[in-house]
């Protein structure tokens, strides 16, 4: 992948990527996240996707990228820690298979840049119905939250974990300000967000004078408008503190059991491969501590696992449990961090979870969204990181990885302590930590 800086607060990422058949152009919009405009930023994905100015419903859209030998276009919005991704992206067969000769990659750099920066207004602001529409949708959306335990346990959880950090900003939006959002204030955050946003142009699958003609066109759009980009904000870990123990009751077949864990500290570059293989031990494969003592073994859990955040350096574990076993499995979670701190970690489990994590690197890059989005995390994760960080190939990561040992594993695991423990389960039910 070859990055360059293009204008102030933007870059290209271009990888011409032969051995596949299309091609992938992505227009990334990363900013902090802020309470105040979280809501609009959660519809404004949703919005944007029903079609831009030369193609501005739905219907018309579908055609369109139907006759472009079914392209497809997405926007999407992700949390990255403190800061917020919106992501404009097409994707679509190489020009030279084309039955017509028919120029495909213009046609998808046309379809991207409209999306991203010429949404269908109506007197100057949002369609008024499609907001309308796209509101009912989010707001179904956060009303059914809690229909989703296992989702709703874990956003909970974050909320009294991150409180009222920056990492706290729910990206999912707010439910109560959902009916207020006009398509005024919507175009406002959306205007906002292209003026202030770093943005990252992605461009896999295209050859070099088609990849510089994208770029020129992505130029010329932001020629006309004001931009002044605004720093992200930097990684980022909660204190540590006293564990805090949280229940909520429903009544549910089977209780949900979210765990935070705080560094202490923000994650340092050098420790990440470390991390990975923290986490493929404890909790993030089958052959892991959580999966094998205490689902496999113990029979304390139907799901049993771990995951680190490294934009906030924080870790979660996640299970589902009998109502009269959470305390139990509480105990059996954090014994299992004591013993690999602490107790023996064979080379038969090391080695195992390894090579369990470099065959599923392996497959980074056997596909474009693979590439795309290796490469993007790598790139927010140097810009959050305070200072130039290089960023990272697959190759450089599965050698790093290799030469983890099981000390640099400890250390990792030895800074982590309990935050939260968030449980929802029966009334009658009580909690370890009570």
């Amino acid at each position: 992948m070859k990055r360059t800086r293009i204008a102030p607060g933007v870059h290209l990422s271009w990888d011409p990527a032969e051995k596949f058949n299309r091609c992938r152009i992505s227009i990334h919009f990363a900013f902090p996240a802020e309470r105040n405009t979280a809501t609009a930023h959660a519809l404004l994905p949703l919005v944007l996707e029903r079609g831009y100015a030369d193609c501005p419903d739905m219907t018309r859209l579908t055609k369109k990228l139907a006759k472009l030998y079914g392209a497809d276009l997405t926007v999407d919005a992700r949390p990255m820690g403190c800061n917020h991704n919106l992501c404009v992206s097409v994707t679509g067969i190489k020009d030279r298979f084309a039955l017509e000769g028919e120029p495909l990659t213009r046609e998808y750099a046309s379809i991207a840049l409209g999306a991203a920066f010429h949404p269908y207004f109506v007197e100057g602001t949002f369609d008024p119905q499609a907001v309308e529409i796209e509101k009912q949708m989010l707001e179904k959306a956060l009303e059914d939250e809690i229909n989703e335990k296992r989702i709703y346990c874990t956003r909970q959880a974050n909320r009294e974990f991150f409180g009222d950090s920056p990492a706290g900003v729910r990206q999912e939006g707010y439910l109560e300000e959902v009916d207020g959002l006009t398509p005024a204030l919507l175009t406002a955050a959306y205007q906002e967000m292209l003026r202030t946003a770093h943005i990252e142009l992605l461009v896999l699958g295209c050859d070099e004078a088609q990849t510089e003609a994208v770029r020129d066109a992505l130029l010329a759009e932001l020629a006309c408008i004001d931009r002044a980009p605004v720093p992200l904000v930097q990684n980022m870990a909660m204190p540590r503190r006293e564990p805090v123990h949280k229940v909520e009751t429903y009544d549910m077949v089977q209780a949900k059991l979210c765990m935070l864990f705080t560094l202490g500290q923000p994650m340092q570059a050098d420790q990440l491969a470390a991390v990975r293989l923290a986490m493929a031990l404890y909790g993030g494969s089958v052959t892991s501590r959580l999966f094998l003592n205490v689902r496999e073994r113990n029979h304390l859990c139907y799901y049993c696992s771990s995951a680190f955040q490294s934009f906030t350096g924080s870790m979660a574990v996640n299970s589902g449990v009998e109502h009269a076993d959470a305390a139990r499995a509480e105990q059996a979670i954090l014994k299992e961090l004591a013993d690999l701190c602490d107790g023996p970690i064979t080379d038969e489990e090391l080695e195992d979870c390894r090579r369990g994590l470099l065959s599923g690197m392996s497959g980074i890059e056997d596909s474009l969204g693979g590439i795309e989005t290796w490469y993007y995390i790598e790139v927010l994760r140097a810009m959050a990181n305070g200072a130039p960080a290089p960023i990272q190939t697959p190759d450089e990561a599965r050698a790093a990885l290799r030469a983890v040992t099981k000390e640099e594993v400890r250390d990792i695991l030895r800074q982590l302590t309990l935050s939260v423990s968030y449980l929802l389960t029966k009334e009658e039910t009580a909690h370890v930590g009570e």
